[in-house]
Protein backbone atom coordinates (compact mmCIF):
# COMPACT_ATOMS: atom_id res chain seq x y z
CA UNK A 1 0.00 0.00 0.00
CA UNK A 2 1.57 3.36 -0.93
CA UNK A 3 1.21 6.02 1.64
CA UNK A 4 -0.46 9.16 0.29
CA UNK A 5 1.00 12.07 2.98
CA UNK A 6 4.74 11.90 3.49
CA UNK A 7 5.41 10.90 7.33
CA UNK A 8 8.82 10.92 8.66
CA UNK A 9 10.44 8.27 11.11
CA UNK A 10 13.67 8.34 13.03
CA UNK A 11 15.50 4.94 12.48
CA UNK A 12 18.58 3.10 13.69
CA UNK A 13 20.08 1.16 10.94
CA UNK A 14 20.37 -2.74 11.98
CA UNK A 15 21.70 -4.81 9.31
CA UNK A 16 22.05 -5.22 5.88
CA UNK A 17 19.70 -7.80 4.44
CA UNK A 18 20.17 -10.44 1.43
CA UNK A 19 20.13 -8.65 -1.43
CA UNK A 20 21.61 -5.02 -0.17
CA UNK A 21 19.04 -3.91 1.74
CA UNK A 22 19.09 -2.31 5.03
CA UNK A 23 17.07 -3.06 7.90
CA UNK A 24 15.94 -1.08 10.84
CA UNK A 25 13.17 -1.40 13.56
CA UNK A 26 11.04 0.59 15.59
CA UNK A 27 7.97 -0.12 17.88
CA UNK A 28 7.80 -3.79 16.37
CA UNK A 29 7.98 -2.60 13.05
CA UNK A 30 10.28 -3.84 10.32
CA UNK A 31 11.44 -1.35 7.82
CA UNK A 32 13.21 -1.59 4.47
CA UNK A 33 15.49 1.55 4.33
CA UNK A 34 17.06 2.83 1.42
CA UNK A 35 20.57 4.67 1.45
CA UNK A 36 20.99 3.39 5.11
CA UNK A 37 24.39 1.94 6.39
CA UNK A 38 24.04 -0.08 9.52
CA UNK A 39 25.19 2.14 12.74
CA UNK A 40 23.53 4.64 11.59
CA UNK A 41 20.98 6.85 12.87
CA UNK A 42 18.85 8.18 9.96
CA UNK A 43 15.60 10.30 9.13
CA UNK A 44 13.70 8.29 6.80
CA UNK A 45 10.45 9.52 4.40
CA UNK A 46 8.01 6.15 4.27
CA UNK A 47 7.30 4.75 1.04
CA UNK A 48 5.05 1.96 0.92
CA UNK A 49 3.83 -0.15 3.51
CA UNK A 50 3.52 -3.83 3.06
CA UNK A 51 2.22 -6.93 5.15
CA UNK A 52 5.71 -7.93 6.68
CA UNK A 53 7.49 -4.39 6.63
CA UNK A 54 7.23 -1.06 5.43
CA UNK A 55 9.61 0.49 2.55
CA UNK A 56 11.62 3.88 3.42
CA UNK A 57 14.32 5.76 1.71
CA UNK A 58 16.94 8.50 3.82
CA UNK A 59 15.83 11.82 3.91
CA UNK A 60 18.57 13.10 6.12
CA UNK A 61 21.78 11.18 8.32
CA UNK A 62 21.08 12.44 11.98
CA UNK A 63 24.12 10.34 12.85
CA UNK A 64 26.86 8.76 10.26
CA UNK A 65 28.80 5.37 9.91
CA UNK A 66 32.38 5.39 10.42
CA UNK A 67 31.95 2.87 7.75
CA UNK A 68 29.94 5.04 5.29
CA UNK A 69 32.57 6.27 2.10
CA UNK A 70 31.73 8.91 -0.40
CA UNK A 71 30.79 7.62 -3.87
CA UNK A 72 33.07 8.45 -6.86
CA UNK A 73 30.09 7.93 -9.26
CA UNK A 74 27.66 10.70 -10.15
CA UNK A 75 24.58 8.66 -10.57
CA UNK A 76 25.04 6.79 -7.41
CA UNK A 77 21.62 6.48 -5.92
CA UNK A 78 19.88 6.32 -9.21
CA UNK A 79 21.80 3.70 -11.17
CA UNK A 80 21.44 0.57 -9.12
CA UNK A 81 24.83 -0.75 -11.16
CA UNK A 82 26.66 -0.85 -7.43
CA UNK A 83 24.35 -0.03 -4.76
CA UNK A 84 26.88 0.09 -2.37
CA UNK A 85 29.83 2.64 -3.64
CA UNK A 86 28.57 4.44 -0.08
CA UNK A 87 30.12 1.66 2.25
CA UNK A 88 33.54 0.72 2.68
CA UNK A 89 35.03 -2.22 0.75
CA UNK A 90 35.96 -3.81 3.69
CA UNK A 91 32.37 -3.60 5.08
CA UNK A 92 31.08 -5.08 1.84
CA UNK A 93 33.22 -7.90 2.40
CA UNK A 94 31.58 -8.27 5.80
CA UNK A 95 28.11 -8.71 4.98
CA UNK A 96 28.66 -10.67 2.12
CA UNK A 97 30.34 -13.46 4.01
CA UNK A 98 26.99 -12.82 6.39
CA UNK A 99 24.83 -13.26 3.91
CA UNK A 100 25.84 -16.72 3.49
CA UNK A 101 25.75 -17.52 6.93
CA UNK A 102 22.10 -16.21 7.53
CA UNK A 103 21.55 -18.45 4.38
CA UNK A 104 22.96 -21.91 5.80
CA UNK A 105 21.41 -21.03 9.24
CA UNK A 106 18.08 -20.43 8.24
CA UNK A 107 17.50 -21.61 5.05
CA UNK A 108 19.20 -25.12 4.99
CA UNK A 109 19.34 -25.06 9.15
CA UNK A 110 22.48 -26.70 9.17
CA UNK A 111 25.92 -25.04 10.31
CA UNK A 112 28.78 -25.65 7.71
CA UNK A 113 32.02 -26.41 8.95
CA UNK A 114 33.56 -23.27 8.42
CA UNK A 115 33.27 -20.05 6.57
CA UNK A 116 36.22 -18.77 5.40
CA UNK A 117 37.75 -15.06 5.10
CA UNK A 118 36.10 -13.53 1.82
CA UNK A 119 38.82 -13.34 -1.10
CA UNK A 120 38.54 -9.64 -1.95
CA UNK A 121 38.54 -8.30 -5.49
CA UNK A 122 42.43 -6.98 -6.52
CA UNK A 123 40.46 -4.50 -8.04
CA UNK A 124 37.24 -2.73 -7.10
CA UNK A 125 36.19 -0.15 -9.73
CA UNK A 126 36.97 -0.65 -13.40
CA UNK A 127 36.99 -4.46 -12.86
CA UNK A 128 34.50 -5.42 -15.55
CA UNK A 129 35.18 -7.14 -18.57
CA UNK A 130 31.97 -7.28 -20.20
CA UNK A 131 29.12 -4.37 -19.95
CA UNK A 132 25.73 -4.02 -21.59
CA UNK A 133 24.28 -0.64 -22.19
CA UNK A 134 20.49 -0.04 -23.73
CA UNK A 135 18.99 2.60 -25.70
CA UNK A 136 15.52 3.73 -25.06
CA UNK A 137 12.98 6.79 -26.11
CA UNK A 138 12.23 7.32 -22.41
CA UNK A 139 14.91 8.75 -20.76
CA UNK A 140 15.19 9.02 -16.53
CA UNK A 141 15.73 12.36 -14.79
CA UNK A 142 17.68 12.50 -11.86
CA UNK A 143 16.27 14.68 -9.22
CA UNK A 144 19.01 17.02 -9.70
CA UNK A 145 18.14 17.54 -13.18
CA UNK A 146 14.97 18.28 -12.24
CA UNK A 147 15.31 20.69 -9.16
CA UNK A 148 18.20 22.71 -11.19
CA UNK A 149 15.27 23.96 -14.00
CA UNK A 150 17.30 24.09 -16.64
CA UNK A 151 15.68 22.50 -19.91
CA UNK A 152 16.39 19.21 -20.96
CA UNK A 153 17.85 18.25 -24.39
CA UNK A 154 17.22 15.00 -25.90
CA UNK A 155 14.13 13.12 -23.62
CA UNK A 156 13.32 10.46 -26.07
CA UNK A 157 16.84 9.42 -26.53
CA UNK A 158 19.15 7.81 -23.99
CA UNK A 159 21.76 5.14 -23.69
CA UNK A 160 22.67 3.87 -20.10
CA UNK A 161 21.53 1.71 -18.05
CA UNK A 162 17.98 0.43 -16.56
CA UNK A 163 16.32 2.37 -13.48
CA UNK A 164 16.11 -0.76 -11.11
CA UNK A 165 12.18 -1.93 -11.42
CA UNK A 166 11.79 0.35 -14.26
CA UNK A 167 12.41 -1.54 -17.85
CA UNK A 168 10.53 1.02 -19.53
CA UNK A 169 13.17 3.67 -18.46
CA UNK A 170 16.99 4.14 -19.55
CA UNK A 171 19.15 6.20 -17.27
CA UNK A 172 21.69 8.23 -19.96
CA UNK A 173 25.11 8.04 -18.12
CA UNK A 174 28.56 9.63 -19.60
CA UNK A 175 30.63 7.81 -17.02
CA UNK A 176 30.43 4.01 -15.07
CA UNK A 177 33.42 3.07 -12.70
CA UNK A 178 32.88 -0.52 -13.04
CA UNK A 179 33.72 -0.45 -16.40
CA UNK A 180 37.50 -0.15 -18.15
CA UNK A 181 37.75 3.62 -19.69
CA UNK A 182 37.43 2.93 -23.38
CA UNK A 183 33.84 1.80 -23.05
CA UNK A 184 32.36 4.98 -21.89
CA UNK A 185 34.59 6.43 -24.48
CA UNK A 186 32.98 4.21 -26.91
CA UNK A 187 29.25 4.95 -25.79
CA UNK A 188 29.87 8.69 -25.59
CA UNK A 189 30.72 9.09 -29.53
CA UNK A 190 28.53 6.51 -30.38
CA UNK A 191 26.01 8.67 -28.44
CA UNK A 192 26.81 11.88 -29.87
CA UNK A 193 26.74 10.51 -33.28
CA UNK A 194 22.99 8.92 -33.07
CA UNK A 195 22.31 12.08 -32.00
CA UNK A 196 23.97 14.07 -34.70
CA UNK A 197 22.37 11.29 -37.64
CA UNK A 198 18.75 11.65 -36.05
CA UNK A 199 19.40 7.78 -35.61
CA UNK A 200 16.07 6.39 -33.15
CA UNK A 201 16.35 4.65 -30.03
CA UNK A 202 13.84 1.42 -29.94
CA UNK A 203 10.42 1.87 -28.12
CA UNK A 204 9.50 -1.18 -26.53
CA UNK A 205 6.01 0.06 -26.39
CA UNK A 206 5.52 0.70 -29.77
CA UNK A 207 8.37 -1.43 -30.84
CA UNK A 208 9.23 0.93 -33.66
CA UNK A 209 13.13 2.48 -33.71
CA UNK A 210 16.34 1.00 -35.15
CA UNK A 211 18.95 1.01 -31.76
CA UNK A 212 18.70 -1.88 -29.16
CA UNK A 213 21.64 -2.20 -27.31
CA UNK A 214 25.48 -1.92 -26.90
CA UNK A 215 27.28 -4.64 -25.55
CA UNK A 216 31.38 -4.00 -24.61
CA UNK A 217 33.89 -6.99 -23.65
CA UNK A 218 37.87 -6.18 -23.24
CA UNK A 219 40.40 -8.78 -22.02
CA UNK A 220 43.33 -8.14 -20.42
CA UNK A 221 45.85 -7.99 -22.98
CA UNK A 222 43.45 -4.96 -24.54
CA UNK A 223 42.19 -6.50 -27.09
CA UNK A 224 37.93 -5.44 -27.32
CA UNK A 225 35.13 -6.11 -28.68
CA UNK A 226 32.33 -4.19 -29.46
CA UNK A 227 28.61 -5.68 -30.29
CA UNK A 228 25.77 -2.90 -31.39
CA UNK A 229 22.09 -4.91 -31.34
CA UNK A 230 19.17 -3.35 -33.86
CA UNK A 231 16.47 -3.93 -35.57
CA UNK A 232 16.64 -4.06 -39.24
CA UNK A 233 17.02 -1.19 -41.17
CA UNK A 234 14.41 1.32 -42.02
CA UNK A 235 16.14 3.61 -43.95
CA UNK A 236 19.84 4.78 -45.50
CA UNK A 237 20.60 6.56 -42.34
CA UNK A 238 20.30 3.60 -40.26
CA UNK A 239 22.59 1.75 -42.74
CA UNK A 240 25.19 4.89 -42.61
CA UNK A 241 25.39 4.83 -39.24
CA UNK A 242 26.22 1.08 -39.34
CA UNK A 243 29.08 2.02 -41.97
CA UNK A 244 30.72 4.55 -39.74
CA UNK A 245 30.92 2.15 -36.40
CA UNK A 246 32.47 -0.18 -38.65
CA UNK A 247 35.07 2.54 -40.61
CA UNK A 248 35.75 5.00 -38.22
CA UNK A 249 34.90 4.37 -34.93
CA UNK A 250 36.43 0.94 -34.73
CA UNK A 251 40.28 2.68 -36.39
CA UNK A 252 39.41 5.55 -33.91
CA UNK A 253 39.37 3.40 -30.98
CA UNK A 254 41.33 0.48 -32.40
CA UNK A 255 38.55 -1.95 -31.59
CA UNK A 256 39.89 -5.32 -31.74
CA UNK A 257 36.17 -6.80 -33.77
CA UNK A 258 33.42 -4.90 -34.48
CA UNK A 259 29.91 -6.65 -34.73
CA UNK A 260 26.10 -5.80 -36.17
CA UNK A 261 23.64 -8.00 -34.72
CA UNK A 262 20.02 -7.93 -35.27
CA UNK A 263 16.87 -8.94 -32.73
CA UNK A 264 13.85 -8.32 -34.22
CA UNK A 265 11.92 -9.53 -31.78
CA UNK A 266 10.13 -7.59 -29.03
CA UNK A 267 12.24 -7.88 -26.31
CA UNK A 268 15.14 -5.88 -25.24
CA UNK A 269 18.17 -8.44 -24.92
CA UNK A 270 21.63 -8.03 -25.88
CA UNK A 271 21.52 -10.91 -28.41
CA UNK A 272 20.68 -10.94 -31.85
CA UNK A 273 21.78 -13.15 -35.25
CA UNK A 274 25.04 -11.65 -36.32
CA UNK A 275 24.76 -9.47 -39.42
CA UNK A 276 28.47 -8.12 -40.29
CA UNK A 277 31.68 -8.89 -38.45
CA UNK A 278 34.87 -7.16 -39.25
CA UNK A 279 37.91 -8.01 -36.72
CA UNK A 280 39.53 -11.56 -35.18
CA UNK A 281 35.61 -12.22 -34.48
CA UNK A 282 36.30 -13.55 -31.12
CA UNK A 283 38.63 -12.36 -28.07
CA UNK A 284 41.27 -14.58 -26.74
CA UNK A 285 41.73 -14.33 -22.76
CA UNK A 286 44.22 -16.42 -20.96
CA UNK A 287 44.12 -17.87 -17.22
CA UNK A 288 47.07 -19.90 -15.82
CA UNK A 289 48.69 -20.42 -18.79
CA UNK A 290 45.36 -21.50 -20.64
CA UNK A 291 43.72 -19.69 -23.42
CA UNK A 292 39.95 -19.09 -23.62
CA UNK A 293 38.40 -18.17 -27.07
CA UNK A 294 35.29 -15.77 -25.93
CA UNK A 295 32.74 -15.35 -29.04
CA UNK A 296 30.59 -12.30 -29.01
CA UNK A 297 27.63 -13.71 -27.17
CA UNK A 298 29.41 -16.63 -25.20
CA UNK A 299 29.91 -16.54 -21.35
CA UNK A 300 32.61 -15.86 -19.85
CA UNK A 301 33.42 -14.59 -15.89
CA UNK A 302 33.27 -10.68 -15.78
CA UNK A 303 36.14 -10.09 -13.51
CA UNK A 304 39.15 -11.05 -15.32
CA UNK A 305 41.52 -10.11 -12.60
CA UNK A 306 39.30 -11.83 -9.84
CA UNK A 307 39.49 -15.02 -12.22
CA UNK A 308 42.57 -17.10 -11.61
CA UNK A 309 42.18 -16.53 -8.05
CA UNK A 310 38.75 -17.96 -8.00
CA UNK A 311 39.69 -20.66 -10.00
CA UNK A 312 42.83 -21.54 -7.99
CA UNK A 313 40.32 -21.62 -5.19
CA UNK A 314 37.88 -24.21 -6.56
CA UNK A 315 40.43 -26.60 -7.53
CA UNK A 316 42.81 -25.86 -3.97
CA UNK A 317 39.18 -26.94 -2.06
CA UNK A 318 38.89 -30.01 -4.54
CA UNK A 319 41.96 -31.68 -3.71
CA UNK A 320 42.46 -33.48 -6.53
CA UNK A 321 43.85 -36.61 -6.94
CA UNK A 322 46.04 -37.51 -9.53
CA UNK A 323 43.89 -40.30 -10.22
CA UNK A 324 40.80 -38.85 -10.20
CA UNK A 325 37.67 -38.78 -12.56
CA UNK A 326 35.83 -35.47 -12.49
CA UNK A 327 32.42 -34.55 -13.62
CA UNK A 328 32.07 -30.87 -14.29
CA UNK A 329 28.02 -30.25 -14.29
CA UNK A 330 27.13 -26.75 -15.81
CA UNK A 331 30.43 -26.45 -17.29
CA UNK A 332 29.84 -23.39 -19.58
CA UNK A 333 32.62 -22.98 -21.94
CA UNK A 334 34.81 -25.24 -20.07
CA UNK A 335 36.94 -23.12 -17.94
CA UNK A 336 36.68 -24.71 -14.90
CA UNK A 337 37.41 -28.25 -16.81
CA UNK A 338 40.14 -26.96 -18.79
CA UNK A 339 41.81 -25.68 -15.47
CA UNK A 340 41.50 -28.44 -13.27
CA UNK A 341 42.25 -31.05 -15.96
CA UNK A 342 46.18 -31.38 -15.39
CA UNK A 343 45.60 -32.29 -11.63
CA UNK A 344 43.50 -35.20 -12.70
CA UNK A 345 42.95 -38.77 -14.39
CA UNK A 346 39.84 -36.89 -17.06
CA UNK A 347 37.33 -34.46 -16.78
CA UNK A 348 33.53 -34.52 -18.27
CA UNK A 349 31.86 -31.64 -19.30
CA UNK A 350 28.16 -31.27 -19.11
CA UNK A 351 26.21 -27.75 -20.47
CA UNK A 352 22.87 -27.41 -22.26
CA UNK A 353 23.97 -24.57 -24.16
CA UNK A 354 25.21 -26.40 -27.87
CA UNK A 355 27.08 -23.33 -28.33
CA UNK A 356 28.86 -23.36 -25.04
CA UNK A 357 30.12 -26.59 -25.51
CA UNK A 358 31.64 -25.98 -28.77
CA UNK A 359 33.56 -23.30 -27.22
CA UNK A 360 34.22 -25.42 -24.83
CA UNK A 361 35.82 -28.15 -26.99
CA UNK A 362 37.56 -25.56 -29.53
CA UNK A 363 39.14 -24.21 -25.92
CA UNK A 364 40.60 -27.73 -25.48
CA UNK A 365 41.65 -28.09 -28.78
CA UNK A 366 43.16 -24.66 -28.88
CA UNK A 367 45.34 -25.92 -25.45
CA UNK A 368 45.73 -29.25 -26.66
CA UNK A 369 43.91 -30.62 -23.67
CA UNK A 370 42.83 -34.23 -24.69
CA UNK A 371 41.78 -36.00 -21.05
CA UNK A 372 38.66 -34.08 -21.14
CA UNK A 373 35.27 -34.15 -23.22
CA UNK A 374 31.78 -32.18 -23.15
CA UNK A 375 28.92 -33.52 -23.33
CA UNK A 376 25.36 -31.29 -24.19
CA UNK A 377 22.62 -32.26 -22.01
CA UNK A 378 19.73 -31.38 -20.24
CA UNK A 379 20.88 -31.43 -16.32
CA UNK A 380 17.19 -30.54 -14.96
CA UNK A 381 15.96 -33.22 -17.44
CA UNK A 382 13.40 -35.71 -15.30
CA UNK A 383 15.71 -38.52 -17.06
CA UNK A 384 18.99 -36.72 -16.20
CA UNK A 385 20.39 -39.99 -15.20
CA UNK A 386 20.37 -41.63 -17.95
CA UNK A 387 23.26 -39.20 -19.47
CA UNK A 388 25.77 -40.90 -16.64
CA UNK A 389 24.89 -44.35 -17.44
CA UNK A 390 28.03 -45.93 -20.15
CA UNK A 391 30.57 -43.64 -19.12
CA UNK A 392 33.75 -43.75 -16.32
CA UNK A 393 31.97 -43.00 -12.96
CA UNK A 394 33.42 -39.96 -10.62
CA UNK A 395 35.35 -39.25 -7.90
CA UNK A 396 34.52 -35.45 -7.91
CA UNK A 397 31.45 -33.54 -9.08
CA UNK A 398 31.69 -29.86 -9.74
CA UNK A 399 28.61 -28.44 -10.04
CA UNK A 400 27.65 -24.36 -11.11
CA UNK A 401 24.60 -23.94 -11.43
CA UNK A 402 22.72 -20.29 -12.68
CA UNK A 403 20.94 -18.44 -9.81
CA UNK A 404 17.84 -20.82 -9.66
CA UNK A 405 20.13 -23.17 -8.34
CA UNK A 406 19.53 -27.54 -8.98
CA UNK A 407 16.91 -29.32 -10.06
CA UNK A 408 15.41 -31.79 -7.39
CA UNK A 409 15.54 -33.70 -10.82
CA UNK A 410 19.75 -33.57 -10.31
CA UNK A 411 19.75 -33.79 -6.65
CA UNK A 412 17.98 -36.92 -6.39
CA UNK A 413 20.62 -38.78 -8.62
CA UNK A 414 23.54 -36.85 -7.14
CA UNK A 415 22.49 -38.60 -4.05
CA UNK A 416 22.28 -41.80 -5.71
CA UNK A 417 25.59 -41.59 -7.55
CA UNK A 418 27.21 -40.04 -4.91
CA UNK A 419 30.94 -39.62 -5.13
CA UNK A 420 33.89 -39.24 -2.56
CA UNK A 421 33.24 -35.28 -2.76
CA UNK A 422 31.43 -32.17 -4.41
CA UNK A 423 32.29 -28.76 -5.01
CA UNK A 424 29.47 -26.67 -5.05
CA UNK A 425 30.08 -22.84 -6.70
CA UNK A 426 27.48 -20.60 -6.41
CA UNK A 427 26.53 -16.89 -7.26
CA UNK A 428 23.30 -17.37 -4.99
CA UNK A 429 23.80 -18.26 -1.22
CA UNK A 430 19.76 -18.76 -0.70
CA UNK A 431 19.65 -21.51 -3.62
CA UNK A 432 23.13 -22.86 -2.66
CA UNK A 433 22.27 -23.54 1.26
CA UNK A 434 18.79 -24.60 0.11
CA UNK A 435 20.00 -27.00 -2.16
CA UNK A 436 23.52 -28.21 0.46
CA UNK A 437 20.45 -28.88 2.58
CA UNK A 438 19.32 -31.31 0.61
CA UNK A 439 22.45 -32.87 -0.04
CA UNK A 440 23.38 -33.02 3.38
CA UNK A 441 21.48 -36.26 3.70
CA UNK A 442 24.65 -37.75 2.42
CA UNK A 443 27.08 -35.14 2.77
CA UNK A 444 28.69 -33.02 5.58
CA UNK A 445 29.47 -28.89 4.15
CA UNK A 446 33.11 -29.10 5.08
CA UNK A 447 33.47 -25.64 4.58
CA UNK A 448 32.56 -22.43 2.68
CA UNK A 449 34.62 -19.62 0.57
CA UNK A 450 32.91 -16.26 -0.25
CA UNK A 451 34.69 -15.19 -3.72
CA UNK A 452 33.97 -11.60 -4.33
CA UNK A 453 33.50 -10.88 -8.26
CA UNK A 454 31.44 -7.63 -8.06
CA UNK A 455 32.39 -5.34 -5.48
CA UNK A 456 30.11 -2.19 -4.54
CA UNK A 457 27.06 -4.85 -5.75
CA UNK A 458 25.36 -7.24 -3.05
CA UNK A 459 26.62 -10.06 -5.35
CA UNK A 460 28.92 -12.77 -3.94
CA UNK A 461 30.29 -16.31 -5.65
CA UNK A 462 30.40 -18.89 -2.94
CA UNK A 463 32.12 -22.44 -2.93
CA UNK A 464 31.43 -24.67 -1.00
CA UNK A 465 33.20 -28.03 -0.16
CA UNK A 466 30.70 -31.05 0.78
CA UNK A 467 32.63 -34.40 2.00
CA UNK A 468 30.70 -37.93 1.78
CA UNK A 469 29.55 -39.05 5.14
CA UNK A 470 30.88 -42.31 5.93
Amino acid sequence: MKIKNEKYIELKIESIGFEGVSIARNEGLVYIVKGGIPGEKVLAIEKKRKRRYTEASVKEIIESSEFRVEPPCRYFGVCGGCSWQNLRYEQQLYWKRQHIVDSFVHIAKIEPGEILTPLPSPRIYNYRNKMEFSFGTSRWLADEEIISGEEINNKSFALGLHIPGRYDKVLDIEECHLVDDKAIQILNDIRNMALTMGIQAFNGKIHQGFLKNLVFRIVSSGMTLVILVTKDFTDDSDKEFVDWLFDDLRVKHGISTVVHAVNNSVNTVAVGDIQRIEGGGFLIEEVNGIKFKISPFSFFQTNTNQLPRFMNSIIELAEFKDSDIVWDLFCGTGAISLLSSGKVKSVIGFEISEDSIKDAMENAKLNNIENVQFRCADLNSKNIGKEFINIPQCDVILVDPPRAGLHKNLIETLLDIAPRKMVYVSCNPATQARDCGLLSEKYQISKILPVDMFPHTYHIESIALLNKKS
